[in-house]
């Protein structure tokens, strides 16, 4: 699994989106995600390709389709729905 996650420096909501996905990430899908994280400070013009207007905002690039979520990531039911689905 590919994600590219989206934060605004250290923003609180964009720490806690880093903190809930990683968490995720171990638990279920240890050994099969890489995950990007991309500071729209750092790199709007990126973010803007991606269509990214808002963080934080997580892509689920592959596999596809691709799946778009905004928010901290708090809602592990959902965002385990999103993840594991194709």
């Amino acid at each position: 699994m590919q994600l590219r996650l989206y934060v605004a420096g250290n923003a609180p909501n964009s720490l806690r989106a880093i903190s809930n996905l990683r968490a995720m990430c171990e638990e279920h899908f240890a050994r099969a995600h890489a995950l990007e994280i991309v500071d729209m400070l750092e790199n709007p013009m990126r973010a803007l390709e991606d269509g990214v207007l808002v963080t934080p905002t997580l892509l689920k690039l592959v596999p596809g389709p691709v799946r778009r979520v905004i928010g901290d990531l708090s809602d592990s039911k959902q965002l385990l729905l999103i993840l594991a689905g194709t």
